[in-house]
């Protein structure tokens, strides 16, 4: 239940929300249960639940995936110093709807980008372009912290 919840926090931005959602999902998964198949594991299938329930969520809130072009991502409004830095799930929260969504979906769920086009209704360009923001923006808010290895954090 634990990976449903964060799935569906990181991708609408709200707990109250979040928990309604994942309520939705173990709902959708026990109606649709004898429809489980086991071609994969049954954790994978629940996941795919919440994520089409989360993605529907967010396209009945307002129509952020049916324009994810780079150009309408509006620039943040950074206020913090270095010394002020958030935590990264903030980080990922104040993303745009678009970035956050693809980035969510790409980086700690696992989705391939042709997984992630499929879900959103968007070219492979497309998500790819909004993962790049989502970096952008998340080494901007949260600065750049080089280890002595010369590896970026982020």
């Amino acid at each position: 239940m634990g990976r449903v919840f964060a799935l569906c926090v990181r991708l609408c931005k709200d707990r109250d929300m979040a928990e309604d959602l994942t309520q939705e999902a173990f709902i959708q998964a026990w109606r649709k249960l004898s429809s489980f198949r086991g071609d994969s594991a049954f954790g994978s299938w629940l996941y795919r639940i919440a994520t089409n329930i989360a993605l529907s969520y967010l396209r009945k809130q307002k129509p952020f995936l049916n324009s994810l072009d780079i150009e309408d991502i509006p620039e943040p409004d950074y206020r913090e110093t270095p010394d002020e830095q958030i935590g990264l799930e903030q980080a990922i929260a104040e993303l745009p709807d678009g970035a956050r969504a693809v980035f969510v979906l790409y980086s700690i769920e696992g989705y391939t980008h042709d997984e992630i086009s499929k879900q959103l209704g968007i070219a492979q360009g497309s998500s790819k372009a909004q993962l790049h923001r989502a970096r952008q923006l998340l080494k901007m808010h949260l600065g750049e912290r080089i280890n002595h290895s010369g590896e970026s954090n982020v």
